[in-house]
C-alpha cells in the first residue's frame, strides 16, 4: 500500500501538470492534485500517523512550489518528473507502517 501511495503522490503531480497543461486550465491541474493530496494524505495518516502524513504533504506541496522555479532552468516536464521522483521517494521512506 505504502508503495501505490507513493505512485500516486507522483502522479497527482504529474497528471495535475498534465491536465493544466493540456486543457491550459490551470485549476483543473489544481484540481487533481488536491484530490491526489487529499487521498495521499489520508492514506499516509492511517499507515503512520499524523507526523508522518504531515511531512510527507508538505514534501508534495513544496515539490509543486519548487517545479515552478525549476522548470526555468531545466524545462517544464523534466521539473515535473524530477519532482515527483523526489516526492515518490521521500513519502515512501517517511510512511513506514508504525509498530
Amino acid at each position: 500500500m505504502r508503495a501505490l501511495t507513493a505512485a500516486l503522490a507522483a502522479g497527482s503531480l504529474i497528471g495535475g501538470y498534465y491536465v493544466a497543461r493540456t486543457t491550459k486550465k490551470r485549476e483543473l491541474g489544481g484540481a487533481v492534485l488536491a484530490a491526489g493530496a487529499a487521498t495521499c494524505t489520508v492514506s499516509w495518516w492511517r499507515q503512520a500517523g499524523p507526523a508522518p502524513a504531515i511531512g510527507s504533504l508538505a514534501i508534495m506541496l513544496g515539490a509543486f512550489g519548487t517545479s515552478h522555479p525549476l522548470a526555468k532552468k531545466l524545462g517544464a516536464w523534466p521539473s515535473v518528473l524530477g519532482v515527483s521522483a523526489v516526492t515518490a521517494v521521500t513519502s515512501y521512506a517517511l510512511t513506514a507502517p508504525r509498530d
